[in-house]
């Protein structure tokens, strides 16, 4: 373990761990990207469709919690390898960065379809009432009520799905996905580098801890009940 710190290590794999966190910050912030494109309009539909809504729709709010926990059910790893026919055919491999987004992105959109719903539900219904009898259509209160009376929740969310997507990337990292996962497999696991491996928990610690001050920061600035 000792070896870290020497000039040496740096010169064998310095190049690789740069490369390697580059990977997995570029996987995790275009998967939490499309994963939101994805997740919160399935959120907001879930949310404004339940019978204390303000689209109520029983069918509809019962046919998306129903998809949604199924996605939430499945483990990343299986369904990594269970689409990977689907993901060759829409980005056209199976392996690498663009192998590993789709799956990413199909994993994490019913996490945050369900995070976007638990911030939606936090928001005061006198707020949302008033907002109504104001006559404000149901697209108006989603715009102008919901979402930002949520953002404080929703940062704090959207930061416990980046680092979930971040924990993602390193279990693709086992069907060579690239990033530190990869790094930690190929060189720390099968090459018997234990301080290789040591480095890599070390920067998805470091990469954890930042992404979640950031967003606490955010949320705490940002929320009025703080003020």
């Amino acid at each position: 373990m000792t070896e870290v710190f020497t000039s040496g290590f740096w010169a064998q794999y310095g190049s690789l761990l740069i490369q390697g966190t580059q990977d997995t910050l570029v996987m995790t912030v275009i998967s939490t990207v499309f994963a939101y494109v994805l997740g919160l309009p399935l959120g907001v539909l879930l949310s404004i469709t339940q019978p204390h809504g303000i689209c109520p729709h029983k069918w509809l709010n019962r046919i998306l919690g129903w998809i949604i926990n199924v996605g939430r059910s499945l483990p990343f790893i299986i369904l990594m390898v269970a689409i990977m026919d689907f993901t060759k055919l829409i980005v056209g491999t199976k392996i690498g960065i663009r192998g590993a987004i789709v799956p990413l992105v199909i994993s994490a959109a019913p996490f945050i379809a369900r995070m976007v719903e638990t911030s939606m539900a936090e928001v005061d219904a006198g707020v949302v009432e008033a907002a109504q009898a104001m006559g404000a259509s149901p697209l108006q209160i989603i715009w102008k009520v919901y979402l930002p009376e949520a953002k404080p929740s929703l940062l704090l969310g959207g930061s416990i799905s980046i680092i979930t997507i971040l924990a993602y990337t390193a279990i693709a990292g086992a069907v060579g996905a690239g990033g530190l996962g990869d790094l930690a497999i190929r060189y720390g696991y099968q090459r018997r580098t234990p301080s290789m491996m040591l480095v890599t928990v070390i920067l998805i610690i470091i990469l954890v801890q930042v992404i979640q001050s950031v967003f606490s920061w955010l949320s705490a600035k940002i929320d009025k009940r703080l003020k």
